[in-house]
Order: C-alpha cells, then sequence, then structure tokens
C-alpha cells in the first residue's frame, strides 16, 4: 500500500527534509506540499535540490488544503500547528515536527513557549524508555505524535540509559553543545548570518532558558529520574547541520565502568538507529551528516567522579525530519527503517 502525504511548511530546512527523505522512500508519495509566503511558487524553485519533485507547486497551509491526505507531516514555527492540527481528521497520521505537542506539562509550556496549549502527542523518540518499555510501544497505531526538538532529543538519547540502569544521578547533569544554525530554522535573523558565525562560536539562550530544557527533563522522568536538574547550553558553531553534544552526570559512588557501560550498550544493543561506540572511541558530526544515526561515546572522568557522553546527530535527519518518519513508519506498521539509512556523507 502507498500513503498519500502532505508536508506543511515545505519551504524550510525541516520540510525540506522531510521532502528528501520521503521523495525515496518506497511506501509514501508526496502528494501535497504547502507553505506560507512561497505559496504558488513551484516547489523546486524554493528547494532546488529537490529535483525528482520539481512537479509539486507550493499551496496554501490550511486544514482544507492538507485534507484527504493518509499522513500529514507538519514543519511549521512554534505555535502554528495546535489550531491547524485540530480540524484535521482522527483517522489521519499527523505528525508534528514542531514543539506544539511536546510537553506533557501545561505549566512548562507556559513558563518556555507561551500561548494557548494543545496537549501532548506520542513522543517521537522510539529509543527512549518510558514505563517499563520503549517509547515505540506509545508509537504503533497512533494517528498523533510529536517528532522531537532536536538538541532534547540528543540529550535525552546520550543520558536515559545512565538514569534507567540508576548509574548516574538526576541531579547536576550538565550538557553543552555545539550545532549548526539550520536548527534554528531558515528565516532570517542576524545572529544566524554567515558574516557573524563564520569563524566564531556563538553561546545563546545561556542560563535555562533554552526552550528544550522541560523536554530534555520529560524525557528523564520518563527513564526514572525524580526531579532531574540539567544545565543546557547551546553554542552555534560555522557548520550548516550536526549536533555534538557533551553531556555529563555524577557517577553513582561505587558503580564500576564495565556496569556504566553495560548500561548504554544494553539499552541500544538492538537498536537499528542509535549506536554506542567501543571504549576510547568518540563520534564527529560529519559521521552522520544525512543519516538517521545517533552515535554516542562513552567514558568515566574518575577524578571528577562523572560520566561523560558525546553524542552526534544530524538535526535535521535524527533530530527532526528522520525521527518523524521512523516514528512514522511505526504508527502504520512498516518496518521502522523504511527509507531511512544509517549511511552518512563523506566527506
Amino acid at each position: 500500500m502507498v500513503f498519500s502525504v502532505a508536508v506543511a511548511g515545505a519551504s524550510g530546512y525541516a520540510g525540506g527534509e522531510l521532502l528528501r527523505l520521503l521523495a525515496a522512500h518506497p511506501d509514501f508519495e508526496v502528494r501535497t506540499v504547502t507553505a506560507h509566503s512561497n505559496s504558488g511558487q513551484r516547489l523546486v524553485d524554493v528547494q532546488p535540490h529537490l529535483r525528482s519533485l520539481s512537479h509539486l507547486v507550493l499551496a496554501d497551509t490550511d486544514a482544507t488544503t492538507l485534507a484527504g491526505h493518509d499522513v500529514v507531516f507538519l514543519a511549521l514555527p512554534h505555535g502554528a500547528s495546535g489550531a491547524l492540527t485540530a480540524q484535521l481528521s482522527a483517522d489521519t497520521l499527523v505528525v508534528d515536527c514542531g514543539a506544539d505537542h511536546r510537553l506533557e506539562s501545561e505549566a512548562d509550556w507556559a513558563a518556555f513557549y507561551g500561548g494557548d496549549y494543545f496537549g501532548a502527542w506520542a513522543y517521537g523518540v522510539p529509543e527512549l524508555p518510558v514505563g517499563g518499555g520503549r517509547q515505540r510501544d506509545r508509537l504503533i497505531g497512533a494517528r498523533r505524535i510529536a517528532a522531537p526538538g532536536c538538541n532534547a532529543s540528543t540529550v535525552a538519547l546520550a543520558l536515559a540509559p545512565g538514569i534507567l540502569a540508576g548509574v548516574i544521578e538526576p541531579a547536576d547533569i550538565v550538557a553543552v553543545l555545539a550545532v549548526g544554525p539550520s536548527g534554528a530554522g531558515k528565516s532570517l535573523k542576524v545572529p544566524n548570518l554567515a558574516a557573524e558565525i563564520l569563524g566564531s562560536a556563538n553561546p545563546y539562550a545561556v542560563g535555562g532558558s533554552h526552550r528544550h530544557i522541560p523536554e530534555i527533563q520529560q524525557s528523564l522522568r520518563w527513564a526514572g529520574a525524580t526531579g532531574p536538574t540539567v544545565s543546557f547550553t547551546p553554542v552555534i558553531v560555522p557548520m550548516s547541520r550536526g549536533i555534538l553534544a557533551t553531556s555529563t552526570a555524577r557517577l553513582v559512588p561505587g558503580t564500576s565502568a564495565a556496569a556504566v557501560r553495560h548500561a548504554w550498550e544494553s539499552l541500544y544493543a538492538d537498536e537499528p538507529f542509535v549506536h554506542v561506540l567501543p571504549t576510547g572511541q568518540f563520534p564527529r558530526t560529519a559521521d552522520v551528516l544525512g543519516a538517521n544515526t545517533a552515535l554516542i561515546g562513552l567514558a568515566i572522568d574518575e577524578a571528577a567522579g562523572r560520566v561523560v557522553t558525546v553524542t552526534a546527530v544530524d538535526n535535521l535527519v535524527k533530530g527532526t525530519a528522520g525521527a518523524a518518519i521512523q516514528s512514522a513508519n511505526i504508527a502504520l506498521g512498516l518496518p521502522e527503517t523504511r527509507g531511512l539509512s544509517t549511511n552518512g556523507v563523506a566527506p
């Protein structure tokens, strides 16, 4: 069976990456693409790398245009999805790549986003532990899925095994991320101009203000953490895409190095897209470019009494569009890996 697909927000980076992956997916047929200011233009004029979809024209983003498809992917600004999704059929699989349906806590939404709260959907990171199982258990048969925040899922994947196994403490978690500016979207912002970022590393949302913090804490609570505290600092670096997250946590006293490695390797042993590297190896962002893969390097800082993880993802693939398609595959009963690759692009 081929599923008909609409992609809203097709002119942006996340929308473009969704379309790149969907174009090669054997079970999905992209029939409709929508945008706001680019409505009426040919898709290929806005996304010139998508040559196989050159027949498509960007339509207005509204419920009428999106109706009648088997699957709708939304790659819209935060706050723009909630009211729109309420108008779509309950039988349609809707995958929201924005933040509107990620947080279970209305108070967290109000504190970090503001505006109307539209409730939480099944969370689109299948590998994360929750309720004695994995998030994929909640995705089977789902018709509403919230794709993750790229930074949030990267940190959660990096630390959830230690929380679940009880080998790291949930307080005093520190994560510093080098991120590419594509994660901030395609709209023009002075801090993201080439003249501002080339030859420079620029921190932002410093001091606990980043919107992905409650999402990280939520995922760690699902893994078993009580009252996790996360100090999270992202730094824009001059690469168009990618995340390299260095996440550390206090080691539970008396825990052996073997127990730490077992926690990570056992949780992800059978996962096709999350790989724990051998002892002494650490990933580069170049290793995951274009792939739906998270690579995790693991070490113990004996002097500091901390576990150190270094995790690399492509923010537009495993961080967003790839996670959305992976989750949609599960919801529809397709092989989880369909249309997704673990191979990156090099050099």
